[in-house]
Parts: C-alpha cells; sequence; structure tokens
C-alpha cells in the first residue's frame, strides 16, 4: 500500500476506484465498504483508493471540546488498511479551509482533479463539504459531468445492532471491550513505549510493563483489570506473544498520584525498557478498587490472574 501524507503528493489513476471518510477503528462496518470497494476495482480493473483525514474533523471543528478520544491512532489505521489489501492512502490534513469547500467544489477538486475518480463507494449517510451540506444526492447529481459512477453502502449492522465509531468508543470507555471486538472485528490495542515506573508491581509479586502511549488523543479503556495479549515489537514481521493481565488506574491502594497503564506479562522475564509493545485487550476482567492494606490488595492479585488465565485458555 502507497500512503501520501498530502493529496498534492498523489499521482492521479486511471481508474481509481474511491471511498472517503474518517474511518475511525477502521470497524467491522468500514470493512464492508472496503470490500465493496476492492470488488468493483476488481470488476474493472481499477486500483483502490481510501481518502481519510488528518486531525480528525472534530478536532478543528470542534476544538473547544477536548474529550474527543479516536479508537485507532493514524498510524493504526493505516495498518488496518494496508491489511485489509488497499493500494492507495491519502491521508490529507483536515483544515478549516479544507471544511469549507461546497459539494461542487469538493467533487471537482478534490474527487475528480486531484484523484481522478471513476467511481466512488460510501458509507450509508456520508457527507462532505461546507457544514456537511454534500451527500449522495451531490454526487449522483454530478456523475455524469464529470464521469464517474457512484455506489451507496446500506448501513450495516451486527445482530442487528447498527455499527458506528461512536458505539464502540462508548463500549471501550465502559470497560466493554468483547463489544467493541465483536464490533471492530480484531481486538481493540494500545500500542507504546515501555517506560520506567517505580516497580511497585514487582515488590507486590507481579512485575508490570509501564505503556507510554504518545498520541494524546487515543481512547484508553476504563480504569480497571483486563485479560490481554502482550505483543511484542508489533512492527515487525516476526512478532512474539505473550499472555497476561492489564491495568489501568491510579493505583489507589498505594495514593497513586498517575493515571497508569501497565501489563503484568505471564512466564515472561526479558529487559523490555525502551521497547515497542501492543496490549491487545480481550475481556474486562474488573474495575479498580481501593484496598485496606498491600496485602489484601496482594490477594485480589492472585485472585485476578487466576481469572484472567482461565478466560485465556
Amino acid at each position: 500500500m502507497k500512503i501520501y501524507n498530502h493529496i498534492d503528493e498523489f499521482v492521479k489513476t486511471n481508474n481509481a476506484v474511491v471511498t472517503i471518510g474518517t474511518f475511525d477503528g477502521v470497524h467491522y462496518g468500514h470493512q464492508k465498504i472496503i470490500s465493496r470497494l476492492q470488488e468493483i476495482a476488481r470488476q474493472k480493473k481499477g486500483e483502490t483508493v481510501v481518502l481519510t483525514f488528518f486531525p480528525h474533523p472534530r478536532m478543528i471543528l470542534h476544538p473547544e471540546d477536548k474529550a474527543i478520544k479516536l479508537i485507532t491512532t493514524i498510524s493504526e489505521k493505516a495498518e488496518r488498511l494496508e491489511k485489509l489489501g488497499i493500494d492507495h492512502l491519502i491521508i490529507t490534513p483536515f483544515t478549516r479551509d479544507f471544511s469549507n469547500l461546497s459539494p461542487h467544489e469538493y467533487i471537482s477538486y478534490v474527487l475528480v482533479d486531484k484523484i481522478g475518480t471513476k467511481q466512488i463507494v460510501i458509507g450509508y449517510d456520508h457527507r462532505f463539504g461546507k457544514d456537511r451540506e454534500g451527500g449522495l444526492g451531490h454526487l449522483q447529481k454530478y456523475s455524469a459531468d464529470f464521469g464517474f459512477e457512484v455506489e451507496e453502502i446500506p448501513e450495516q449492522d451486527i445482530n442487528d445492532v447498527a455499527v458506528s465509531s461512536t458505539k464502540i468508543r462508548n463500549a471501550i470507555q465502559d470497560g466493554d471491550v468483547k463489544t467493541a471486538n465483536a464490533f471492530l472485528g480484531y481486538h481493540f490495542h494500545l500500542t507504546g513505549k515501555v517506560i520506567k515506573g517505580d516497580q511497585i508491581g514487582r515488590s507486590l509479586g507481579f512485575p508490570t510493563a509501564n505503556l507510554f502511549v504518545e498520541e494524546t488523543y487515543k481512547l484508553i479503556p476504563s480504569d480497571g483489570i483486563y485479560a490481554v495479549n502482550v505483543q511484542l515489537s508489533p512492527a515487525m514481521d516476526e512478532e512474539r506473544s505473550f499472555n497476561g493481565m492489564a491495568y489501568i488506574g491510579h493505583r489507589p491502594t498505594i495514593n497513586g498520584m498517575t493515571h497508569n497503564i501497565e501489563v503484568n506479562i505471564f512466564d515472561f522475564d526479558e529487559d523490555i525498557y525502551g521497547s515497542i509493545i501492543r496490549i491487545n485487550f480481550l475481556e474486562y476482567v474488573r474495575g479498580d478498587e481501593k484496598f485496606d492494606s498491600i496485602d489484601e490488595l496482594k490477594a485480589q492479585l492472585a485472585k485476578d490472574e487466576i481469572t484472567v488465565r482461565s478466560i485465556l485458555v
């Protein structure tokens, strides 16, 4: 997959089959769109093009909303799309000027002049252009003038519940990673560098790797204990993975002041400080709790390990 960090970097192709969207999470519904995109490209001997944006439009249009968090970082999104077999990924900067393009300007300048779109596939109720005025009707109206075809994919469901990035975010924020994973079609994960902690976990008999997630906009699951799988060097072709239990929280029993993301990797004793690891979240076990003593905390962690190991069998 070729990646372009601005639409101006893209060289117009002769037979571009295009879809547009933020694709946060690249979830099950998005994957349906991608699948149809690829099917059309095979039929027309074309090339698949995904046009996405960074930062997320809400971050630019609503900068006062500091609570906006995303399921995938831009690099994670690119990784998911590459695994799905996309030919070209255009990551165009989303700016105020870009948001003010009229639907006609958006279609003529972006889709036709810059990309050379021959067919566009959009998801249910896709909107674009100034004040989100553009939609399926505009694409159909101008398709003959500009020589492209348009197809809308109907709303996709899982178990009769409509899939959306918002529902997935809400599930993750509630700790319901199993539901999030079902909607995503893969395990929600956090990727980051292992940093030095205060080694409290080691003193409790449960040494942990402390994860630093660089992207401040990345969504973090709710506080608590989780059954997880840990991938070492996730960017490399040959990955090693281990089971473990992750903790997210402020460590109230020891009056912790910082919000930590830690993982106790089972049956593992290597120095991985400075390494990039990925924590795949499989199941929520319990919420964060304050115990009356360190001994009570240690006893509970021992029970948690038994629970987590039984989940991961």
